[in-house]
């Protein structure tokens, strides 16, 4: 697969794709670290159990994924399960069940999806050249 990551133009787009990973989820991460209650209210009103623990791993979750965007390091990893937890989330919070209630949540659910969409595309690309560790089981 040649992706012509050489260009300026292509490392330059990966590399700002990796700050806005790291920006999304380090606002994330953020909004549950400065309310945690909050965050476990809301994943209790979702209907999930433990929601006090869920917050937690939540957290745990997307500082490892702001690591592994910044550095690179088990960069394809951390897209792949990035991908998935977007998908969860976007189901879990905004699914079908959400629509009649309120038809923004379908807005938000898609969103969900178009995130994925560019996980999956970094998941394949990888972290580029700049600034990026060359760690990872997937190549």
């Amino acid at each position: 697969m040649n992706y012509n990551v050489n260009r300026g133009w292509a490392t330059a787009a990966i590399l700002i794709g990796r700050l806005i990973f790291t920006a999304l989820f380090l606002m994330a991460v953020s909004f549950k670290l400065m309310g945690p209650s909050t965050t476990a209210g809301q994943i209790a009103a979702a209907g999930f159990p433990l929601a006090g623990v869920l917050v937690w791993c939540a957290i745990a979750l997307e500082l490892a994924l702001i690591v592994a965007f910044l550095t690179g390091a088990y960069f394809r990893e951390a897209a792949l399960v990035a991908a998935v937890y977007v998908v969860f989330l976007g189901f879990g919070f905004h699914g079908p069940s959400h629509w009649q209630a309120n038809q923004d949540e379908f807005g938000f659910f898609i969103d969900h999806f178009t995130f994925a969409a560019g996980l999956l595309f970094a998941a394949v690309c990888g972290p580029g050249h700049v600034l990026a560790l060359k760690r990872g089981v997937l190549r």
